[in-house]
């Protein structure tokens, strides 16, 4: 599919993308830029083929392929390498997990260049190449940004598809919003919670972590996640983030007056409610029914 791919950032989705493409041999060669010691020294164990680049100069000339993979603040440094040594026909993607904000941001490319955007549905709450897992994309949703060079287009979705993943295709703004509930709105709940209790703990002294039950346990696992990247995508979904945050309050605020008042049906209808979109879930096989007591 192509002769030459450079990952950029080689945490855990750079890794796993490294991983997934030399598996598939989705490309001749596999160049890796990582400023991280530490993490170069796992990728190197992957597969002698993998050259690092020290730098982004020339070596570019020869890249098909470039994925931006490190938090999405950090994607305007390696711009000014792109524009001055990228070859025309190459292809950019990414794999942020918001999109509105990269269409002024694109603009500061050549108008040479195209960076067909994409958002593998993917992840963890740990990060590093020390996790790389070749399917962890696979059977996930991949969303790629409609794009004006269609050939291209066609041909990052292809990518994503030898990689597992199932496409479909988004303009910036649905994006965002959707996932400004799906994903970013139940992160922002995550860690507020584990702040709550926290603060709990502290007011009343008492030591209830270690009575963690599964709720407060699950939480803590999504808000181990990485603090760059959700910043980014806090601040950069703003908009979108605080319509969220407003209509989760309140709601809140109504299970707060049926707690108050004792509105037994009102609470029952809520919580009836709710099954039916885990039921939405376990149907689109985003998860399974399976019921989770704990790991061992």
């Amino acid at each position: 599919m192509f002769n030459n791919i450079l990952i950029i950032g080689c945490g855990l989705i750079g890794s796993s993308i490294l991983k997934a493409s030399i598996q598939k041999k989705i490309s001749k060669n596999f160049f890796v830029f990582e400023k991280s010691k530490k993490y170069r020294s796992i990728i190197k164990k992957f597969n002698k083929k993998i050259k690092f680049l020290t730098r982004l100069d020339k070596n570019l000339k020869q890249i098909d392929l470039v994925i931006l993979s490190t938090p999405m603040s950090e994607y305007p440094k390696f711009f000014s390498s792109l524009n001055k040594n990228l070859n025309h026909n190459s292809i950019i993607t990414d794999v942020g997990s918001t999109k509105k904000n990269l269409i002024s941001l694109r603009k500061k490319l050549s108008k040479n260049l195209d960076w067909v955007m994409s958002h593998p549905i993917s992840g963890s709450e740990v990060s590093g190449p020390k996790y790389g897992n070749a399917n962890l994309f696979k059977n996930k949703w991949c969303i790629i940004i409609k794009d004006k060079n269609v050939l291209k287009q066609k041909k990052v979705e292809r990518f994503w598809k030898s990689l597992g993943s199932k496409i479909i295709i988004m303009n910036p703004d649905d994006h965002d919003k959707i996932f400004s509930v799906t994903s970013h709105l139940p992160h922002l709940i995550a860690y507020n919670l584990i702040k709550t209790a926290q603060d709990f703990q502290k007011k009343k002294n008492k030591n209830l972590i270690k009575f963690s039950a599964g709720g407060l346990r699950d939480f803590s696992r999504i808000a181990a996640s990485n603090e760059i990247m959700w910043r980014d995508i806090f601040f950069e979904n703003k908009t979108n983030m605080i319509e969220a945050i407003n209509l989760f309050m309140k709601n809140l605020k109504d299970f707060k007056k049926n707690i108050s008042k004792k509105e037994n049906s009102k609470i029952i209808k809520k919580l009836i409610n709710s099954k039916v979109v885990r039921k939405q879930i376990i149907s689109q096989k985003q998860d399974i029914s399976k019921p989770d007591f704990g790991r061992e």
